[in-house]
Formats: C-alpha cells, structure tokens, sequence
C-alpha cells in the first residue's frame, strides 16, 4: 500500500480496483461465483465477475463523503475452475429442460436433467457456504460477486451460522419468491423463498423495487410477517404524491434490524443502467437513487454483515453493464466499510 498511487493507472493484478493488497492483509474478500445455470431467458451472468473485474481498473478510488477509501483492504479470491465447469455442465442440461418445458413437456419428462441441475447447485451452494465460512472465521468480511442470483445462498447461510438473527435488504425488481422454479430448487427465481424457509436466522427480508412477480409470490411476500415489500409501482406512487425520495429511504431503513445483509441484483436499477442483465423490466431505481438508499442506510447506525452483487451480464451493449456494476460494488464495499468503522471520516 506504501507505493500504491490511487489517482493512477489501474493495474490488472487479479484484485478489484487493482487493489494491491493479499488475502493475509485483507479486511474484506471478494468471491467470485461464475455461475447462471438456472437462468430462465436471457444467459451471460456467469461471465459477469471477469467483467466487472476489467472495468473495475477505471474507477476513481475516491468518495465524496468518506475519506481513506482508497486505502481499503479488499482482496479477490481467484475464481475457482471447478465452479465453471460445473456451471457449464448444469447450464447444457438446464436448456434442455427449459426447452422441454416450453414446448409442453411435463416435469416427469424432464427429471432426470432436472436432478442433475438440482445436484449441481447443491454442490455450488456447499462450496460457496465453505469459502465464506473459511473467510468469517479469519475474522474478514465477504463479499460475493456472481453470477445468477441464485449463488449467495452459501453466503447466508454462513453468516447465520454466525450470527442469532439479521435482516435482509434485497434490491431487485423481481421478488425471487418462487417454489422451485421450473423444477430448478435452486433457481435464480427462488434465492429469496430459499433463504426465508431455510435460514430462520433471518428475520425480515425487506424488498425494494419490485416489479415483476407471480400471484403466489404476492401472496406470499404479502401474507407473511417477514417481508416488507416496497415495490416500484408504490414507490412511484408516493413520489408522484410529493413524499420525497429521503422520506421513502427513511421508511425502507427503519424495516431493517440492527445487523444488514444486502442482497442487490443489478435489475432492481432502471434496464439503462443494465441492458444486457438476464431478465430486464422497465421501471426501476436510478443509481443516483440506489446509492442515497445505501448512503443513508451506512448513516443511520445499522451494521451491514455482508452483501451480494448478482445478474451483471456484459454482451452486445459493450462495457456499459460492467461499468456500472463495478462503480455499485465499489459503493457496497465503501458503504459496508463504514459501516464497520473500516474509514475515519463520513461526511453527512
């Protein structure tokens, strides 16, 4: 860190932001899950990390209201190659079950394939648990760069390991409540309905900006006392009647418990922000508005525990979607920082 110029040129040293710091040194690690092999229309997440990771060398390692960002000590674990062959095996498999399905195959038709995706993102599920697990037990912060949204279920499940209870700010414009989608256990439809059945650690799962759910996950998020759900339309609702985007925020924080882990799918941001994500809906936060939300979020005293940064899908619309998602980890990783007395000085 000694040599290290942040106003430079960023260096492509296999760490986030050419970061010049390793494992032992680190306070945060980035991993890295390569994996989207239950997406249900557009593909391309699995190489979302890599992406990210090029873009991230032309941000600007300063923040207006934080000081010593620059000397954050965050270090990449390199993608594991188990992780993506695997993935590239359940994916194959995972098309012809979709495939089947469109055509009106039924479930039973399709079994076979289906269980060998189910056993795949088990075995995903595990890995991700035992690295997070590993980095919580050297005392870091883990932060996990995908990939589909089904890959930060490890994640949460090592952090309930660890932790009595927490809640959950998502940020996504679907509600990712849905049972099993197209046989999928693990879909990327299903990471919220998983983790509120199967973690009773945590506690509230509060939702915002979503725009695009089924009957039952209505119901659902609707009939159950651990979801609070700030969809779009209410959103827009309340802006357009004069309440201000503060005054919304202010609501969202005040769902939250004391201890945050936040769950941000880049598509819970408006589809200019992210057109090549796997499954783009109009509507949506700026990201002027998606950083005030975290930036009063990291004010108000709460502890963000973890976070997630899932469906960046770079394609034919160039660096645009990388760019943007390495300028939103780079504020969850400022924002999860302060919020761990990491920097000296937030200005309000």
């Amino acid at each position: 860190m000694e040599t290290f110029d942040p106003d430079g040129i960023g260096i492509a040293n296999g760490n986030y932001f050419g970061l010049p710091v390793d494992r032992q040194s680190a306070d945060t690690v980035i991993v890295q899950v390569p994996w989207d092999a239950t997406v249900s229309y557009g593909n391309g997440t699995s190489e979302g990390p890599e992406a990210i990771m090029d873009a991230s060398l032309q941000v600007d390692l300063f923040d207006e209201k934080i000081a010593g960002v620059s000397g954050m000590k965050v270090w990449t674990m390199p993608q594991d190659g188990f992780i993506s062959g695997m993935n590239r095996e359940a994916r194959a498999k995972a098309e012809k079950v979709i495939s089947a399905l469109a055509s009106g195959a039924v479930q039973d038709e399709v079994a076979e394939d289906t269980a060998f995706v189910n056993d795949a993102s088990g075995k995903l599920n595990a890995y991700v648990e035992k690295v997070s697990a590993e980095l919580l037990s050297e005392g870091k912060s883990v932060v996990l760069v995908g990939g589909e949204h089904s890959v930060p279920f490890g994640l949460i499940k090592a952090l309930a390991d660890r932790n009595d209870d927490f809640g959950i700010l998502h940020i996504d414009a679907h509600s990712d409540t849905r049972k099993a989608y197209e046989g999928f256990e693990y879909s990327h439809a299903s990471i919220m309905y998983n983790v509120s059945c199967r973690i009773p650690q945590v506690f509230r799962i509060v939702q915002v900006g979503i725009r695009d759910f089924c009957a039952a996950e209505h119901e659902l998020v609707t009939s159950s006392g651990k979801f609070a759900v700030f969809t779009d339309f209410s959103i827009q609702k309340d802006l357009f009647s004069g309440k201000t985007w503060k005054e919304i925020c202010n609501g969202i924080i005040a769902e939250l418990p004391e201890k945050v882990y936040i769950s941000f799918d880049i598509d819970g941001l408006s589809p200019d922000n992210c057109p090549g994500t796997g499954t783009p809906v109009p509507g949506g936060m700026s990201f002027a508005q998606a950083d005030y939300l975290l930036y009063l979020l990291a004010s108000s005293g709460k502890r963000i525990i973890g976070c997630d940064l899932c469906e960046v899908a770079p394609g034919e619309y160039g660096e645009w979607d990388a760019n943007v998602g390495a300028r939103m980890l780079f504020k969850l990783l400022v924002y999860c920082g302060f919020s761990n007395g990491k920097f000296p000085i937030f200005v309000k």
